[in-house]
């Protein structure tokens, strides 16, 4: 999928996470200021077109790590 289809949610948060660092889903949101569910949404839609990669953090297992794939980052580049 092409990264201007993408909804304007779901592209704030890939540029939140352009940054390098990976961030739970908490800090995304607190971030870019989104509500919790509209987050939630745009990091499925990224995930869904492979250009998030997602962890579990050691320090908390019922938390995810998000970052942005290698993949995600050819298609915004390519």
């Amino acid at each position: 999928m092409e990264f201007e289809r993408l909804p304007p949610s779901a592209k704030l948060v890939y540029k939140v996470l352009e940054t390098g660092e990976p961030l739970t889903q908490k800090a995304i949101i607190e971030k870019t200021r989104l509500p919790p569910r509209t987050v939630r949404y745009a990091i499925q839609r990224l995930k869904t077109n492979a250009m998030l990669k997602e962890r579990l953090s050691f320090m908390d297992a019922r938390q995810s790590i998000y970052s942005i794939s290698e993949s995600g980052q050819a298609v915004v580049m390519g």
